[in-house]
């Protein structure tokens, strides 16, 4: 569930104004009496998560701690408290009306709670389901376009989404994707909002947060990067990743020493080019790459079965 392949860069920020819950008077104590923490999941960079469930109903739920000095970005609400980041993201998707299958992929927080050192979340934890790169890993290292596809697809969506709602989740990668396997279609969710940001469309960042091998070229050469075109880069590098047995590193690929397998589709080549676009200003925009064929050429008669049939995150 939570995973950490390559470092991060990071640095405290503040963005927006949104109004949220009064902190609990005793939030350890009420934590305990509602929750039952059991294994770890995983750890990363920013903290640990844990398997568990809620008392009242054993819903099974993630429990994620992340310790005061990981919390690299912050929030400050109207009354002027500092928050999480991640926290004010998460309540200001969850504030949204729409039903779109879009407005679904992020995971829901369910529960926060601020402790003297730590902060903990407790987040929806779907069954079955596995994060993307364990998923391809259990199908021999990449997928078949087909599948691909309709992974791209809702995750071209769900981009859009958080670009509607001016949210820039920044660490779009195979590790906070989960894909859902409740069906004969896999489901795809986002995880870990801990760098994401409150953004305007097209405002330049100078600080560079997520996973230093995922840079976009904007920042190696200008050190600036902006929402829009430093994800479809990172969804043209998930696609990448989906597709090639090997990690994408952007270094290496504007050095043309990784390169687009040519055995792959027409639209598929063609879509990791455009993605891929050095020039920030001529890379296609989410609603463009929203209505290329690439994602759009869907077959959904491809076999999809939860390899080993795990209900385990890892």
């Amino acid at each position: 569930y939570f995973r950490a392949r390559s470092g991060t860069f990071s640095q405290k920020c503040a963005w927006g104004t949104l109004s949220v819950q009064d902190p609990k008077e005793d939030p350890k104590l009420e934590f305990e009496a509602k929750y039952v923490e059991l294994n770890p999941l995983g750890e990363g960079g920013c903290g640990s998560v844990f398997n568990g469930y809620r008392k009242s109903d054993k819903l099974v739920v993630a429990i994620k701690h992340i310790p005061n000095e990981n919390i690299y970005c912050t929030h400050f609400d109207e009354s002027g408290r500092e928050l999480s980041v991640e926290v004010a993201v998460m309540l200001k998707l969850q504030s949204g009306t729409s039903n779109s299958a879009s407005s679904k992929a992020p995971i829901t927080l369910l529960d926060w709670y601020v402790l003297p050192h730590e902060l903990i979340l407790v987040l929806e934890r779907p069954m079955p389901a596995s994060d993307l790169q364990s998923y391809i890993e259990r199908r021999g290292g990449s997928l078949k376009e087909s599948e691909a596809k309709i992974i791209l697809k809702q995750l071209v969506e769900a981009a859009i989404h958080l670009q509607d709602e001016k949210i820039f989740h920044r660490d779009i990668k195979l590790e906070n994707i989960l894909i859902e396997m409740c069906s004969g279609t896999p489901r795809v969710r986002i995880i870990d909002f801990g760098l994401s940001c409150f953004t305007e469309k097209n405002s330049n960042h100078n600080t560079f947060y997520g996973t230093d091998c995922h840079i976009p070229p904007e920042w190696l050469f200008r050190y600036q990067y902006s929402a829009g075109p430093t994800t479809v880069w990172q969804l043209g590098i998930v696609l990448f990743e989906c597709l090639h047995k090997k990690h994408f590193n952007s270094s290496s690929f504007i050095r043309r020493t990784i390169k687009i397998n040519n055995r792959l589709s027409k639209d598929c080549k063609d879509f990791l080019k455009q993605c891929f676009t050095r020039d920030p200003k001529e890379r296609p925009s989410l609603e463009q790459i929203h209505l290329h064929r690439c994602p759009n050429s869907l077959s959904f008669s491809c076999e999809l079965t939860p390899s080993g049939g795990s209900h385990e995150l890892n």
